[in-house]
């Protein structure tokens, strides 16, 4: 990360003098902690697939990326939260799928997921790429998983250097 003046300026002028943080996707050195839902196992899968392939391209070393998995959805955040206060992870990625079903349990399962990974990036300050699908059907999460997966990994990786910058 480097700091230089935007070009062109921020907010039509208005902040031209204004230092601006640049994205970096460099994982060089980083260590990502992944946690995957095996619930709808093969999404997963295909999510782990993208991100690692990902993070191996953005120069994350394979020895320093972490996987745990837990049964489902709901239980990412609690191994999240542990992995984040480890202090072994400079980034962490949710993987996982949900599907809807003929039931109220997709809306309680897809939210409370989502605001567990939330509550434990807010709470540890360690940031947390949330590639959990929530999907009408299988269709749609095929269509999906690999490059959900990809943008897990880019995102983990810029905001833990962004983090670094700022901090």
């Amino acid at each position: 990360m480097s700091f230089k003046p935007s070009s062109p300026p921020l907010q039509s002028g208005k902040c031209a003098d204004v230092r601006e943080i640049e994205p970096s996707l460099t994982g060089t050195g980083l260590r990502v902690g992944i946690a995957m839902a095996r619930f709808n196992r093969d999404v997963g899968e295909g999510l782990l697939s993208g991100c690692c392939q990902e993070l191996r391209r953005l120069g994350v070393a394979p020895a320093s990326v972490t996987l745990a998995t837990v049964p489902g959805a709901l239980e990412l955040p609690l191994v999240l939260q542990t992995m984040a206060r480890s202090g072994r992870h400079d980034a962490l990625v949710a993987l996982g799928c949900v599907i809807r079903g003929e039931t109220y349990h997709f809306e309680i399962v897809a939210n409370e997921s989502a605001r567990g990974i939330i509550d434990v990036q807010h709470a540890t300050g360690v940031p947390i790429a949330n590639a959990v699908l929530t999907v009408e059907n299988d269709g749609q999460a095929e269509v999906r998983m690999h490059q959900k997966g990809v943008e897990a990994a880019q995102c983990a990786v810029e905001m833990a250097n962004l983090l670094k910058a700022v901090g």
